[in-house]
């Protein structure tokens, strides 16, 4: 089995005027949240193997908290990530089948139903990730990620 962790960004700034979306910093409180959810990741044994993470500034904020608990691992950033539908996300997964552990950090809607489509084989309007929270699905090591693929092994939020 292998394992996918989604990590959707903490808590960010509020949009302000002339500041682009991908631009907004985390909140204090985000940057609490995302480094408590560093910890719950070492706590429950789920460091992984790489991580792919968005470009916006919440999201990279996210990830350098989160790596202040887990320490160094092999990651980059990905503009796919940014705005990505499901589908988008499946196909950026899909080219990692070689990783055990693979931690994707970015943003809602995407994630949540990325999550949905995993695990029950549906999108729709499912709405269960709130900001820093954790999913974690296993599947089989050379699965497609495709509609019902995984099962739901963790689900954590601050």
């Amino acid at each position: 089995m292998r394992e996918l962790i989604l990590l959707r960004h903490a808590h960010a700034e509020p949009g302000a005027e002339g500041v682009p979306d991908i631009d907004r910093p985390l909140s204090a409180d985000g940057l609490a949240e995302a480094e408590a959810a560093g910890r719950w990741l070492v706590e429950q044994g789920l460091v992984p193997d790489r991580i792919l993470c968005s470009p916006a500034r919440r999201a990279r904020e996210t990830l350098e908290a989160v790596l202040g608990a887990i320490g160094y691992v092999e990651q980059s950033l990905d503009e796919r990530i940014y705005e990505a539908t499901p589908g988008t996300l499946a196909e950026l997964v899909d080219g990692y089948r070689d990783t055990e552990r693979l931690l994707l950090v970015g943003h809602n809607p995407g994630l949540e139903r990325l999550a949905a489509l995993m695990h029950s084989g549906q999108t729709g309007d499912y709405r269960g990730m709130p900001t820093s929270s954790v999913v974690v699905l296993k599947l089989p090591v050379d699965a497609i990620i495709e509609p019902g693929v995984a099962t739901l092994a963790a689900f954590w939020w601050p």
